[in-house]
């Protein structure tokens, strides 16, 4: 196959960094692509940690300054992986340079600001790491409701715990920093679960929410909870914390429909819960689907059915993706306009919180 070298610029060496670094080394590993890409340049500002960084994962070169790596005329791509307060202004720049524009969620501080990302990003080929969409059984799910198997959706429940925001050792991370991050568990797990449920169910028409910091002195929400009403007359419930204590990593959503239902857990990632409610009363149960293959989304690419992939796979799909769609010309989700449809229930999930109203999207 003849391929095109694609030189990628990654603006961010933390934990992102890695996860996108490693995507960017496998994808020609495990898809056929019409793309080779080149490690070009990483930037950030600990220059030791980032030579490190270069060193590990097989980048070219090292750099400080992201405003001189955007217009660098041999970069095609500039990934962004940096706290959230940078996203808009390396993305606006990028997009002005006519780069490809890959950036991590959220995509911004605000609706405002993800609006100004959209508008300058028309013409330029973009994506958002919305990871979580290219689990082989969110992938799944995604075509049995599609398919009509669990029918009108009744509700939509969904979870996003973790529990490291206890940890006082943690206290001085970007991530609590309203300047850096814009907001706490919302911005950094909510974003995720909204995210599936527009894929899943479609849009959200109205929210009330509860956002709350334990954290004595904290400038971010410690946990996010709220209700909302989809268009499709489903009525869900989301919550996001860094204060589960006992949960590390647990994603979940559960969907119920008049003809069935689905449930999922990313601690789980390789299966998919299914009820099928159409069978006759005595043959009803949940069925455990190990989502390994074969004929399940992604199992082609990877190991023969039960051997189980990991977290680090789901990003080497979603890059995968957009390779595909970036050869032949199609559009590609989640792109930044998701990104501002899931930024714009954040703003009326804080709007809600403030007014203790409902509050229309």
């Amino acid at each position: 196959m003849t391929t095109r070298t694609l030189n990628i610029a990654m603006i961010g060496h933390g934990f992102m960094g890695r996860a996108h670094s490693n995507a960017f080394h496998q994808v020609g590993h495990f898809f056929d692509t019409p793309y080779t890409l080149k490690r070009k340049v990483i930037c950030g500002r600990n220059q030791e940690a980032v030579r490190d960084m270069a060193a590990r994962w097989g980048w070219d070169e090292t750099a400080n300054d992201w405003r001189a790596v955007v217009d660098r005329k041999d970069v095609d791509v500039v990934d962004i992986g940096t706290p959230n307060a940078l996203h808009a202004d390396i993305a606006i720049a990028a997009a002005k340079a006519g780069k490809i524009v890959w950036c991590e969620k959220p995509l911004a501080m605000n609706g405002a600001e993800a609006g100004e990302m959209v508008q300058a990003a028309r013409q330029v080929p973009n994506l958002v790491w919305f990871n979580y969409r290219r689990v082989p059984a969110v992938a799944l799910a995604k075509q049995v409701i599609d398919e009509g198997k669990i029918g009108q959706v009744y509700q939509y429940r969904a979870a996003y715990l973790q529990s490291w925001g206890v940890d006082p050792a943690r206290k001085g991370v970007w991530r609590f920093n309203k300047s850096d991050a814009g907001s706490g568990a919302m911005g950094d797990l909510l974003t995720h679960i909204v995210d599936l449920a527009l894929m899943l169910n479609g849009p959200l028409n109205e929210v009330s929410a509860l956002v709350h910091t334990f954290a004595e002195g904290r400038e971010v929400d410690d946990t996010a909870i709220f209700t909302g009403k989809f268009a499709n007359g489903a009525i869900g419930t989301f919550e996001a914390t860094r204060f589960a204590i006992g949960m590390k990593n647990r994603n979940r959503f559960e969907i119920h429909g008049a003809k069935g239902a689905l449930a999922f857990n990313l601690e789980e990632l390789n299966h998919l819960l299914y009820y099928d409610a159409t069978l006759p009363a005595e043959r009803q149960g949940w069925c455990d689907l190990m989502v390994t293959g074969p004929h399940h989304p992604f199992s082609d690419n990877y190991w023969p059915p039960g051997h189980i992939i990991g977290y680090e796979h789901t990003f080497t799909n979603t890059l995968a993706d957009f390779l595909k769609t970036l050869a032949n010309g199609s559009e590609f989700h989640a792109n930044f306009e998701d990104g501002l449809r899931v930024q714009h229930v954040m703003d009326a999930v804080e709007k809600s919180s403030q007014t203790r109203s409902w509050v229309q999207l």
